[in-house]
């Protein structure tokens, strides 16, 4: 059988106009912001004018750690919506923007596939509705006036070794990581030390990711760190007066943005932090949104459930009182065999043995999860080489641990193949089985806090942190941020920090190699292993192959 490209499904897509999407939740033309004739921003004054209405129930969508073989979490995200929807039950999603840096890097597009994908795909792909590019700018602003109040006498006595704040750019580029700048003499300004970060990985973007309004948007601008003075009292944005003109860049940005499914179905597409370098979940606004004007929520968390899971539960979940009813795990056949041992070239063939040996994972994933308070059905994304004996074995092993799992086949059959997955769903979350809660309090200290992580989601034998880095935690403790929750920043493809180690390790240990406050997000990222804040670019980048055809249509995208 042959199958058409992801690009070639989204091209032949019957897209209904932005405003009978919205219609179809309730919300008005006069309340939708079009950028053409497929997208639009929700207003201000309608998202204020919903929130006294109750919540419908919060589905999670996560997944076993990633492998080269595929999980497919955005296409379960969206194939579940619009099973949830052919089933009768009133659903829609809510999923990140892309980041420009990956899509011409390793990972290609993210607006699902097959037939479970969210359009305009090239557009949320590339530009979008412009939401990256305003904190981009946002932050490139904090940075100019940063160097700009250094330049004009320097009236809060900035000790200039110890500026934190980075420039931005929403593209992997390695050569950036490190840079002198104000180099070229007096006219230019003082030369000293900094870098640049990828966007997704700017606080900024955490903070538009987690603030409810304009107002809580800019306070929370206002309290972001940028520099210490020498006696390392900290500096503030809003001593450097950058706050409103930043909320003035990003007052549209703010707003969620309305898509629609291949299936012409609702959907939410804001927002776009790393789950690996930051806490990978989509606004808070548009989720929250979301839950006011429908019966169910599918939403997802980035990479793994031991990174945006785990994110989405203790820092999102907690600073928006935000309780899922459910979790779904996604799962391949294929995933398993390569966590048991088996070569991407030989996934093909059957091998019911590597499922079984590659199963621990899951399982891992099933169990932590479950210690939230929440439960758990697992997807089995389906791939036309799936042998049933495969899917068999997979499906006992989650029996053996309280859980069921559903095959879907969204990619291939869209709804109609998601159906199954979307009963046992609604089935388990009209249950009310859930009683969520986060794995740790606000009043735990920084360190117990980063230790929790290591050895219950991890499965470490402990966080390895050296004196200097205690000494830091203690410090913000003692500054009123001991609450705070924190965000780990570690590799994404295995428990451990060390990326070629798949399955379930044990006995290993999460090295911290430095702490970073982001006052404004409410947040502590811990820095674990080699991970970067700015990524580079692989051998052959998939830039390489993006291009525009003949037709002028867009090539190598997806």
């Amino acid at each position: 059988m042959s199958y058409k490209s992801d690009i070639e499904i989204a091209r032949a897509a019957q897209k209904r106009p932005i405003q009978e999407i919205g219609k179809k939740i309730g919300i008005g033309s006069d309340d939708l912001l079009p950028y053409g004739h497929d997208k639009a921003k929700v207003s201000q004054s309608f998202i204020n004018s919903v929130q006294d209405r109750p919540n419908g129930k919060l589905i999670l969508v996560t997944a076993i750690n990633p492998t080269p073989a595929g999980e497919g979490k955005t296409t379960t995200t969206v194939g579940l919506g619009d099973g949830l929807n052919h089933i009768g039950r009133q659903a829609m999603i809510c999923i990140r923007e892309a980041s420009l840096g990956p899509n011409f890097g390793m990972k290609g597009g993210a607006a699902g596939g097959g037939h479970a994908q969210v359009v305009p795909m090239e557009d949320m792909n590339l530009h979008f509705t412009g939401d990256f590019h305003a904190i981009t700018s946002a932050h490139s602003l904090l940075s100019a006036m940063l160097d700009n109040h250094i330049y004009w006498g320097n009236e809060q006595e900035i000790d200039i070794r110890r500026v934190q704040w980075k420039r931005v750019v929403d593209m992997n580029d390695r050569a950036l990581r490190q840079i002198t700048c104000s180099l070229g003499g007096v006219a230019n300004g003082f030369p000293r030390e900094a870098g640049f970060d990828i966007t997704v990985a700017s606080e900024v973007m955490a903070i538009l990711c987690l603030a409810t309004n304009l107002k809580d948007l800019e306070t929370r601008l206002g309290a972001m760190i940028v520099a210490y003075r020498r006696d390392r009292t900290p500096v503030y944005c809003r001593d450097i007066k950058a706050e409103g003109a930043m909320t003035v860049l990003l007052k549209d940005a703010m707003q969620p943005n309305l898509v629609q499914t291949l299936e012409n179905n609702p959907a939410f597409v804001h927002g776009g932090p790393f789950a690996n370098i930051a806490h990978g979940c989509n606004s808070v606004i548009a989720t929250s949104t979301a839950l006011k004007l429908t019966d169910f929520v599918v939403t997802e968390a980035g990479f793994g459930a031991d990174l945006g899971a785990e994110k989405f539960m203790n820092i999102k979940c907690r600073k928006a009182g935000l309780a899922p009813s459910v979790v779904v795990c996604v799962a391949t056949v294929r995933a398993m065999k390569m966590n048991g041992g088996v070569a991407k070239s030989d996934l093909g063939a059957e091998n019911v043995d590597a499922v079984k040996a590659g199963c621990p994972n899951l399982g891992r994933h099933i169990e932590n999860l479950k210690s939230f308070g929440v439960p758990v059905v697992v997807a089995i994304n389906h791939f036309v080489t799936d042998t049933e004996a495969e899917v068999d074995a997979i499906r006992s092993y989650v029996k053996e641990h309280g859980a069921e799992a559903v095959l879907s086949r969204h990619w291939e059959l869209g709804s109609e193949g998601s159906a199954d997955l979307a009963r046992k769903v609604a089935e388990v979350a009209d249950a009310g089985q859930a009683n969520f809660a986060p794995i740790y309090n606000d009043e735990m200290p920084l360190a117990e806090k980063i230790q929790t992580i290591a050895k219950r989601i991890y499965r470490a034998d402990g966080a390895l942190m050296d004196q200097k880095i205690r000494d830091q935690l203690k410090l913000w403790e003692d500054q009123g941020y001991g609450n705070l929750p924190v965000c780990m920043a570690k590799t994404q493809y295995s428990f451990s920090t060390d990326p070629t180690l798949r399955g379930a390790p044990t006995g290993h240990s999460v090295p911290v190699r430095e702490v970073r406050l982001s006052a404004g997000a409410g947040f502590v990222v811990v820095v674990c292993g080699e991970i970067m804040t700015m990524p580079g670019l692989p051998r052959h980048p998939s830039a390489e192959s993006i291009h525009l055809n003949e037709a002028g249509e867009i090539e190598g995208l997806f």
